[in-house]
């Protein structure tokens, strides 16, 4: 692909809105299935294309009926459901915005996203989402309309079934509603610190962002067209990645998602649906992973097979990867993978995955080639809200460790300090009603400065280094990124999770956290009779296992850097506790203050 500007994407996609391709889409895949869901007696549902248009040609009316006018704004607190896509859908044919907030908010959380986005409209999917609304209802006098999706809650002027049986709007007519430079969403970012900004994406921005990743899924060998391809939605729905990755992406193209409400099921929801697309972050990788590990240890000749084929195929697929290998090299990998790979992907129901991406938090590179070695063609995302999600990815000639190459027509650069920033029509138009932060993020030129200290090799690969304020700074003056010692970290079979320490420290420590799954087959295995995780955490075997890998797993690291000692923890952190953000990013204030007497007791 030759250098492609921002300027011809944006010229490509002039005058696109979502409502406009997601009409063009519809006529074009009328008969297509667009949205799968699982009935509570287990079978499956399913719209077509045309089904789904004319459900959201009602509710668009029904929403218009209750005050939602162009240049309103609608809050959702809806889980993946295929309620969402045609409530989210529906807003744009009113000329609105839809707002998708996390549905682990609280009642305090929800007011403030409800007042700062200066919402008319709210959806809560039902009544336990709903209660959260009607708790601060009173402070909240702009919030007019207030619905709930799956049943009557007290306190609710609207249900999904009355929205639905309104007379349809003229979708064609309600497209004309939504403007290219209009908002098309908000994205609020997480807060690990202060209160969450959001971030203005405008419908230009993700017509850009499509139209830039299409030209990279057009290079992928055997993806062919994207209508029809199946994809599993399960990450919330209030993250950009999943809003590109699933919602727009299906307006763009015409993809079929499968909605999964609970992200404990995504691996029964893979099973069943097949899908050519994955998006994981690197939790789902990791406990996909573990999952596979645990049900092979049960075996040792089965476990000792498939880490004898990884090993054997592992070099070859790299030498693929890099258009080195020779065609005799490509026929072994091929027997590896017939006899071997393609059985494990048949068990995971990725047989027919096409494109795997990673993104949101770093994974390491071991990780990340397992994966390719198996036949799953993993590859990593890097971007934020602010610029619509990707920056750079590379999906083929992938080189783990690395976050690919910079997006068609995105431009990057590396600042004195080794920020990085970019600039292109994905970067959004600042954060609402508040210049002063917008004004830090984006320069007078257009750069959006990402906070990330990244490095670029000569073929334009990038590979982050950390966050400029994540840096660890020990008490003998050294800089150090923790991620990378948390990404190795995990490279020990029984570490899940970990966070480093040592701000002001005289040496690095960290707390680990077992993975439930490695970590309960390896007590079987050996010889231990408790399957509880607190108790594993004190257990010599298991205390000896982990620090007897430990200066393996720091051995590329310097003296100054390397973790020297860990406290094992038995409770998994979850996504959106005090440990996680809702993405499972770390929030390192959050482990600091609830481990502070383990952390204490590592420098005693």
């Amino acid at each position: 692909m030759g250098h492609i500007s921002s300027e011809q994407i944006s010229a490509a996609v002039a005058g696109q809105t979502i409502p406009s391709q997601f009409l063009k889409v519809v006529e074009a895949n009328r008969d297509r299935i667009a949205l799968k869901w699982q009935k509570p007696d287990g079978s499956w549902g399913q719209w077509t294309f045309a089904e789904y248009a004319d459900v959201v040609a009602r509710v668009a009316a029904g929403l218009r009926a209750r005050g939602l006018e162009p240049g309103k704004r609608m809050m959702l607190m809806v889980r993946n459901t295929p309620e969402f896509h045609v409530l989210d859908m529906a807003a744009y044919f009113c000329g609105a915005t839809p707002v998708s907030i996390y549905n682990s908010s609280s009642a305090e959380q929800v007011a403030y996203l409800a007042k700062h986005s200066e919402s008319c409209l709210a959806v809560a999917e039902d009544e336990g989402l709903a209660k959260r609304f009607t708790a601060v209802r009173s402070r909240l006098p702009a919030l007019a309309q207030l619905g709930v999706v799956r049943d009557g809650a007290a306190g609710a002027d609207f249900t999904w079934n009355q929205l639905v049986e309104s007379k349809p709007i003229d979708l064609a007519a309600g497209a004309a509603l939504a403007k290219p430079d209009g908002l098309a969403t908000l994205i609020y970012t997480s807060g690990t610190t202060g209160d969450p900004k959001a971030v203005m994406i405008s419908h230009h921005n993700v017509a850009w962002t499509i139209h830039s990743l299409g030209m990279l899924m057009d290079e992928v060998p055997g993806f062919g067209e994207y209508a029809g391809k199946r994809l599993v939605s399960y990450l919330p729905m209030a993250h950009i990645a999943e809003r590109v990755v699933s919602h727009y992406q299906q307006a763009f193209h015409g993809l079929e998602v499968w909605t999964c409400p609970d992200p404990t099921k995504i691996a029964d929801y893979f099973r069943a649906a097949k899908p050519q697309v994955v998006f994981g972050v690197p939790r789902v990788w990791e406990k996909l992973y573990a999952g596979i590990q645990a049900a092979v240890s049960a075996d040792p000749a089965r476990a000792q097979q498939l880490a004898g084929a990884v090993n054997m195929a592992g070099p070859i697929r790299a030498k693929i990867d890099a258009d080195t290998a020779t065609d005799a090299e490509k026929q072994q990998y091929a027997f590896i993978d017939q006899v071997g790979f393609s059985k494990l992907r048949a068990m995971l129901g990725f047989d027919e995955v096409k494109v795997a991406i990673t993104g949101a938090a770093p994974i390491t590179a071991e990780l990340l080639s397992w994966f390719r070695t198996v036949g799953i063609p993993l590859s990593e995302v890097y971007g934020m809200s602010e610029n619509s999600g990707p920056m750079t990815w590379t999906a083929v000639n992938v080189r783990p460790g690395t976050v690919g190459k910079a997006l068609p027509g995105c431009e990057i650069k590396l600042a004195e300090d080794g920020e990085i920033c970019c600039r292109g029509g994905h970067v959004f138009q600042g954060y609402l009603n508040d210049p002063e932060k917008t004004a830090q993020a984006l320069d007078a030129d257009g750069w959006l400065h990402t906070g990330d200290i990244g490095t670029v090799d000569e073929d334009g690969y990038y590979r982050i280094v950390d966050r400029k304020k994540e840096l660890i700074i020990t008490a003998g003056g050294k800089n150090i990124s923790p991620a990378n010692l948390e990404a190795n970290l995990k490279r020990i079979p029984l570490v899940g999770q970990a966070c480093a320490i040592g701000d002001r420290r005289p040496f690095v420590s960290a707390l680990v956290v077992l993975d439930p799954d490695v970590a309960r087959a390896w007590a079987q295995k050996n010889g231990i009779e408790t399957t509880d995780l607190a108790e594993l955490a004190k257990h010599p075997k298991v205390v000896e296992a982990i620090n007897g890998q430990l200066e393996e797993v720091m051995a590329n690291f310097n003296n100054a850097e390397r973790v020297k000692k860990v406290a094992i923890l038995g409770t998994e952190w979850l996504p959106d506790s005090e440990e996680l953000t809702p993405t499972s990013k770390l929030k390192r204030r959050g482990i600091h203050a609830k481990y502070a007497a383990e952390i204490e007791a590592l420098y005693r």
